[in-house]
């Protein structure tokens, strides 16, 4: 009997999306251990106890021993924590004595046993899904999906699949120590999160499977060739072969828009993405405040803004001077800016959305 120790990371403000991914992997593989990484903290006076029970295990980022935890995730956006964590987690699995682990991102639904794909790991160490499995033709589609991969990524991590061999643990040794020094989006550095280092592993690794199957990792970037049907029995089929899980990214935001500009008459693909909403609202936990981050403020509740952690990023000084940048009290990061640099201080109204 394989052991599989499945995992997501999240943070508050998506549990409903990870509730929904837990339920829906429980369906079709209840021998499997469902893992929650959190990076954040419980808001106050909300009783999740109930929720976080869906998983199997339930772990914070900051017991997975990265050093100067605070002043390290101080650098990090909601979307490049939540994604630089990914590494040092596949990694403590591995170390648990995971046969395999797999990752799969919160906002995924599970419709389909996925043990074809695990299947590849009797002859691979790594299984990754790329954006693209076929050819875009018009200039339109080229522009919106096959550019884009190419600035942000060939490959899509909201899923991955490793095996507990010497590969498979070589290869999240390495992207573990990669996140943690670089897991920024900063296109213009060539750096897209945890997503575009995994460019390099078909070069840097061995035993690495391409899954091209199309009902896997369906999702906006990848609907313009790949037509969703549902059989007569109920069962959801992808280029007549069973959707295995679905990513319905920036659901009720810009992926409403995108999703339905590629839908076209694939009325199919509409009735899944509606269906996820209602899934997402029926499992949303009362009490978690709108965009909820604990760490998206000083301790004295002041919003921070991203290029007050881009600022820090990229002072050795500081943070040598400051181990936990949130602190407001004392000698501290914040006050720092206030005498130095208060233009960076000023609330970035933008916001972030997890990918």
């Amino acid at each position: 009997m394989r052991s599989v120790k499945c995992f997501t990371s999240f943070t508050f403000s998506y549990l409903s999306r990870a509730l929904v991914l837990a339920k829906t992997l429980k369906l079709v593989h209840p021998d499997w251990e469902m893992w929650a990484l959190i990076t954040d903290k419980p808001p106050s006076g909300v009783d999740l106890s109930g929720a976080l029970r869906e998983f199997s295990q339930v772990i914070y980022a900051h017991e997975l021993g990265f050093e100067n935890f605070d002043g390290w995730l101080f650098k990090h956006d909601v979307v490049e924590a939540s994604t630089a964590v990914k590494g040092q987690m596949l990694r403590h699995l591995l170390l648990a004595g995971a046969d395999f682990a797999v990752y799969l991102d919160p906002d995924i639904a599970v419709f389909h046993s996925l043990d074809s794909v695990l299947d590849r790991l009797q002859h691979a160490s790594i299984v990754l899904t790329p954006h693209q499995t076929s050819p875009n033709r018009l200039p339109r589609d080229v522009r919106d999906n096959e550019l884009v991969s190419l600035t942000h990524g060939v490959f899509n991590l909201g899923f991955c699949a490793v095996a507990n061999d010497v590969t498979g643990r070589a290869f999240a040794d390495w992207w573990s120590e990669r996140l943690y020094d670089a897991c920024y989006a900063d296109l213009v550095n060539g750096i897209f999160t945890d997503q575009k280092w995994c460019d390099l592993v078909p070069a840097l690794f061995e035993r690495v499977y391409v899954e091209r199957d199309p009902g896997c990792n369906v999702a906006s970037w990848n609907i313009t060739t790949r037509r969703l049907e549902i059989t007569g029995e109920g069962n959801i089929r992808v280029n007549g072969h069973p959707l295995k899980f679905y990513h319905f990214t920036k659901v009720n935001s810009l992926g409403d828009y995108v999703t339905e500009k590629y839908a076209g008459e694939n009325l199919e693909i509409m009735e899944i993405w509606n269906w996820y909403k209602r899934a997402i609202r029926d499992a949303r936990v009362d009490g978690i405040p709108a965009g909820y981050w604990a760490y998206g403020a000083f301790d004295n509740g002041e919003k921070i803004p991203k290029p007050a952690r881009e600022f820090f990023r990229d002072r050795v000084d500081l943070n040598e001077a400051f181990s936990n940048p949130f602190q407001t009290e004392g000698n501290s990061y914040y006050g720092w800016l206030q005498r130095h640099r208060s233009d960076l201080l000023v609330s970035d109204q933008r916001g972030f959305q997890p990918v």
